[in-house]
């Protein structure tokens, strides 16, 4: 190595103010008074919650924020899920539990008898709404979650479908239009393609 590729770097000489940490003390100080002063301030950004609550702006957040799950119906009123266990495949945390059964609809072949979510185990990633093909589980802007034992924190199929009754008007379903499936309340292939064979 070169003597000139060698970069020399001096401690700097601190005073005995700058060594007792004062100026950072009292810029702190000075934060810290300037906001507790600015009543004006205060009135925009302090709400007492939860008796008072902040109106929520722009429409992005409502959409994008991941909060508790819900599990969606179709159009028909009937639980979207086909229990195709992607979502639980999909979840790093593994906190989605589901047993299969026979679906007593002919338009699919199975459905979730039993659904449940720890959501004390979530890491709210919207994996599991990323995975699922018929748009059957979701996330909702709805964020008070309380519970006071771990097993009040596990969300049922009754739980989560009673979310979904509470916060339909506010993310309303996307539905999607997905091939073989018409409880999605989208075209199934045969009916957006007729002229193309299925090949089973």
């Amino acid at each position: 190595m070169r003597d000139e590729d060698v970069l020399l770097i001096q401690e700097p000489e601190l005073t005995a103010a700058e060594r007792l940490y004062l100026p950072q003390i009292f810029d702190g100080l000075r934060t810290t008074l300037r906001h507790v002063f600015s009543l004006k301030r205060r009135a925009q950004v302090v709400c007492e919650y939860p008796e008072v609550k902040r109106e929520e702006t722009g429409a992005m957040r409502t959409t994008n924020y991941r909060g508790v799950h819900r599990l969606n119906k179709d159009p028909d009123g009937r639980v979207a899920c086909v229990a195709c266990f992607m979502c639980s495949t999909a979840c790093p945390a593994h906190c989605i539990h589901i047993e299969a059964g026979e679906s007593p609809w002919p338009d699919r072949e199975k459905y979730p008898v039993r659904f449940d979510i720890d959501e004390l185990r979530c890491i709210y990633c919207g994996m599991c709404e990323e995975a699922c093909p018929v748009d059957a589980i979701e996330l909702t802007p709805h964020y008070e979650l309380v519970g006071r034992t771990r097993q009040e924190m596990i969300f049922d199929k009754a739980k989560l479908l009673q979310v979904y009754e509470e916060t339909k008007t506010v993310k309303p379903r996307r539905n999607p239009p997905i091939t073989d499936y018409g409880l999605t309340g989208g075209q199934s292939r045969d009916v957006a393609e007729p002229n193309v064979e299925r090949k089973i």
